[in-house]
């Protein structure tokens, strides 16, 4: 019995130390959990405040006139001693001029006004991919929460934030009682245009930023908000709208993105034609069997996340191979460009298929969204193919200068972009303003609102 109760004594003293040595570690556990915790927490907090300070370091420092015009300097040192091939559209001399009218007029400018000056300066070389950032500025510029589209028959609002769904599709007549055509003849020097095709495509938005209407003379000063006069069913109205930091709004290749819901388009996009259908995708193609027709739409040069271009043609042109194929139409009139060395596929697929590389069965659409990479494929497809090219003239020159250094300036930070890389696809004497098509088509706002495609009846 005795060795009974020894055993339940030892076991009982077993337990106890077992639960003490749990609580001892528990203890010990919570103890070093909690200063992880705090070293986690007090890391976190040295940051959160260094991020402050430095904000507000920043955000308080001053740039000078003096750091301007430094800025300037060397921008224009920059640019004769490792750019200087750039000086072709503008010559030195006329170059040098823009930048001493510039320096002197600093002084008297507003920072805003100022960073507008820089971006007509490097916009002067009328290359598309030599520009300015805007974003780069040290006080963020803003817009107006708006898509404009300039069609045969006017500028209309295609797209709006949700707060604004009154004025979607309106005709935009004039901003703050200018006339659009004056508005954008104000603002087309903001704009690295290689042709006026770019800028409908890509420099037209420039009539929403404040910063640019007041600098350019639209306004008589920098204003939050901004009057516009509308056209809508027959009626002229005025419309006041505030305007909102710069920012990437929820567009797919200048359209309105159906997946959100705070942004309205001007247009029913559950019947989308085919060349806005899929937006979410860098390319797909769809067969119309009545027309024994194969479409494919084909709006970045870059790899998409779901498939690799070269997956893709490979997908295309064995359906070429294996189906009836009387008509292939190649659609690029949103395709603002990427990697051009993704076009030897495209091109070398057609070649090798007689049964598709004919007058009257080959068509490429191009638009005045066709850049860059784009212009590199239509340049080689118009080489070495018999395509029919549809639509409107492309927004590149033919022969081009494109992939841009960053330049950042030391005083202010902005970022100037400089292009470098000469792309040459034609003979220097075939180089020109843009790409004209064969066939010239372009689109009214009717057929838009409408869903209709006029490209379309031309194949």
């Amino acid at each position: 019995m005795g060795s009974l109760f020894l055993f339940y004594d030892i076991q009982f003293t077993l337990k106890n130390l077992q639960f003490r040595i749990s609580v001892f570690l528990k203890a010990l556990f919570l103890k070093r959990l909690q200063e992880i915790l705090n070293d986690i927490l007090m890391k976190a907090f040295v940051c959160i405040l260094l991020t402050t300070l430095f904000t507000s370091l920043n955000a308080q420092k001053v740039i000078t006139t003096e750091d301007w015009q430094s800025d300037l300097r060397f921008l224009q040192k920059t640019v004769h001693e490792d750019f200087s091939f750039l000086l072709k559209k503008i010559k030195a001399k006329e170059f040098d001029a823009k930048v001493e009218k510039l320096y002197k007029a600093i002084p008297s400018l507003q920072e805003h006004e100022i960073v507008v000056g820089f971006a007509k300066i490097v916009s002067s070389f009328q290359y598309g991919h030599t520009s300015l950032a805007y974003w780069s500025a040290p006080k963020p510029f803003h817009t107006l929460p708006l898509k404009i589209y300039e069609f045969t028959d006017g500028v209309y609002i295609t797209g709006t934030h949700k707060d604004h769904k009154a004025i979607v599709g309106a005709k935009l007549i004039a901003i703050e009682g200018v006339p659009m055509k004056e508005v954008f003849k104000a603002i087309y020097p903001t704009v690295p245009v290689e042709n006026d095709y770019y800028f409908k495509a890509y420099g037209i938005s420039n009539a929403l930023v404040p910063e640019i209407l007041h600098a350019q003379g639209i306004t008589n000063e920098l204003k939050t908000e901004l009057k516009l006069t509308l056209e809508k069913e027959g009626k002229v109205t005025e419309y006041t709208i505030d305007t909102v930091e710069r920012t990437r709004f929820p567009l797919q290749y200048g359209e309105v993105n159906s997946i959100h819901d705070d942004w309205i388009s001007a247009r029913a996009q559950s019947k989308s034609p085919l060349y806005l259908r899929h937006l979410n995708k860098h390319y797909f193609f769809e067969y119309l069997p009545q027309k024994k027709t194969l479409y494919i739409r084909y709006s970045q040069v870059m790899d998409d996340p779901s498939e690799k271009i070269y997956d893709f043609y490979k997908r295309v042109f064995q359906f070429v191979d294996e189906n009836e194929v009387e008509k292939f139409i190649l659609d690029v009139r949103l395709n603002g460009g990427g990697n051009n060395f993704n076009n030897k596929q495209i091109v070398k697929g057609i070649i090798q298929r007689a049964k598709i590389d004919q007058k009257g069965k080959l068509f490429v659409v191009i638009g005045r969204r066709t850049f860059s990479a784009a212009q590199n494929l239509i340049n080689e497809l118009h080489n070495y193919t018999n395509a029919t090219f549809v639509g409107e003239p492309s927004s590149e020159n033919i022969n081009f200068y494109g992939d841009s250094k960053r330049i950042r300036l030391p005083k202010s930070a902005l970022n100037a972009y400089l292009s470098w890389a000469w792309w040459q696809d034609k003979p220097q004497w075939q180089n020109d303003e843009y790409f004209r098509p064969d066939i010239l088509i372009k689109m009214s706002y009717d057929k838009y609102f409408k869903n209709e495609d006029p490209y379309s009846k031309e194949f």
